[in-house]
């Protein structure tokens, strides 16, 4: 896989604006800043016109969704979209109540979104197809990740990512399959909603035509990252994964990247 982004990142440095849940803030923070963007969390609506005049990206994540947040998140994603900056959304427990089911379709019918990330259960979800879960967990909603990707990508007219042991990233007319992870990913909170904000700092430095690309590469570098940190470690030593990871993230290079990733591209 060629990693051109990357390096990117690291010289330019963008500013990711994170409405994000309480559970993830500081794991978020933490990692950006590890990987070389710089994030900022801010949900007061008063401020989202002036916080799309100086960022670079925009990530709106309900995992603790409340209503006075929702008004933020339309307003920041409507000026962003006016900007011309790209909005990653992830729709943390999408239909698991319906608070978050009226949400989703009022973020989808109101903000332009460049990229959509979530895992298997969400994503099926927002592809219109048959959801099953608990909570935030990925459930077995999804029987063929790669056509969820596809369908939600065609359906909202951006790229979409799913993650899991495999993450599939589609356009709807490409899918790039990253095949890279470990099963330490989901005994943290806050891995998939990092990954989010990863994806974010990748699109705010490359052209809009160029979003499946970035937003693979932003899976592949953030899956090799986790599969270094995750060596040597037992499965019960998740905790140390967590701090591991977010060092890995700062140490991890576009060449390391480019060996490791197992990646394959099919045509829709």
């Amino acid at each position: 896989m060629q990693i051109r982004f990357l390096d990117k990142v690291r010289r330019q440095n963008p500013l990711v604006h994170n409405i994000t849940n309480g559970v993830a803030m500081n794991f978020t923070a933490n990692g950006l800043l590890a990987l070389g963007a710089s994030p900022i969390m801010a949900d007061e609506v008063s401020e989202m016109a002036d916080m799309a005049a100086i960022c670079s990206a925009l990530l709106i994540n309900i995992g603790t969704l409340r209503r006075q947040t929702v008004e933020a998140m339309l307003a920041a994603g409507k000026a962003a979209n006016a900007r011309g900056i790209p909005v990653v959304f992830d729709p943390v427990g999408a239909a698991a109540t319906q608070f978050r089911r009226d949400t989703v379709e009022r973020l989808l019918a109101e903000v332009r979104f460049a990229a959509i990330r979530g895992n298997a259960a969400e994503m099926a979800y927002i592809a219109g197809g048959a959801w099953q879960g608990k909570g935030v967990d990925a459930g077995g909603g999804a029987a063929n990740a790669a056509e969820v990707a596809a369908t939600a990508a065609k359906r909202y007219g951006c790229v979409a990512a799913v993650s899991g042991a495999t993450d599939y990233v589609s356009d709807g007319l490409c899918t790039v399959a990253v095949a890279n992870g470990t099963p330490l990913f989901p005994k943290i909170t806050a891995s998939g909603c990092l990954l989010g904000s990863v994806i974010a700092a990748f699109l705010a430095v490359a052209p809009e035509q160029e979003y499946l690309d970035a937003a693979a590469e932003a899976c592949a570098v953030y899956a090799v990252a986790g599969e270094a940190a995750a060596e040597g470690l037992a499965a019960a030593q998740s905790g140390m994964f967590g701090v591991r990871l977010v060092d890995s993230l700062a140490a991890v290079t576009a060449r390391q990247v480019s060996e490791a990733a197992r990646t394959s591209v099919q045509a829709v």
